[in-house]
């Protein structure tokens, strides 16, 4: 039994190998001393949590101390999705966006403004809405974890505090949303 556990380890992480899977390791940031402002106190405890954990970069509250300036803004939003046959709603979009850029501590435009975008759709329901209410909590908080976790990403892509002419990192737009579907 021990050997068939074993063997079924072994295989699994030759798959995994082979995707192409890695853990995320530590990152290098360009900066070691980043300065959060506009962000909500649960993104910058997100953010605080995974650059401290994950880099040698610190976070500090203030930005004259800071090597970079991150800052952010968000914005939540909803939209009929769906009606039913009587017009009434079925589904709903729950939309939300991080907003955000990075400049380094003489000014210079390390990341241009970006914004990721999310959506989610969620069912509901007149009889349940307290229900559907905290089902949308908890749908922003994973659209927020996401959005954190993808800005994570962008930071890593800033390699130096000075970029030469042409090394800049590009603004990132969302992506244009569907269409509403068919009635």
């Amino acid at each position: 039994m021990n050997r068939r556990s074993f063997l079924t380890l072994a295989c699994s992480a030759v798959l995994l190998s082979a995707c192409g899977f890695q853990l995320r390791g530590q990152q290098n940031y360009a900066f070691k001393r980043l300065a959060i402002t506009g962000a909500t106190p649960p993104v910058a405890a997100r953010l605080t949590r995974m650059v401290q954990g994950g880099s040698d970069t610190v976070i500090v509250n203030s930005s004259s101390n800071a090597d970079a300036v991150l800052v952010v803004s968000e914005a939540r939003g909803t939209g009929v999705l769906t009606l039913n046959s009587l017009g009434v709603v079925e589904e709903y979009a729950l939309n939300y966006s991080l907003n955000y850029t990075l400049r380094g501590s003489d000014g210079t435009l390390l990341i241009p403004p970006s914004s990721i975008a999310l959506n989610r759709a969620m069912t509901y329901s007149d009889q349940f809405s307290q229900a559907k209410a905290a089902e949308a909590d908890i749908l922003y908080a994973d659209m927020q974890n996401d959005a954190v976790d993808q800005l994570m990403r962008r930071l890593a892509v800033v390699r130096s505090l000075h970029p030469a002419p042409g090394q800049e990192v590009p603004g990132v737009a969302p992506r244009a949303p569907l269409p509403p579907p068919p009635l």
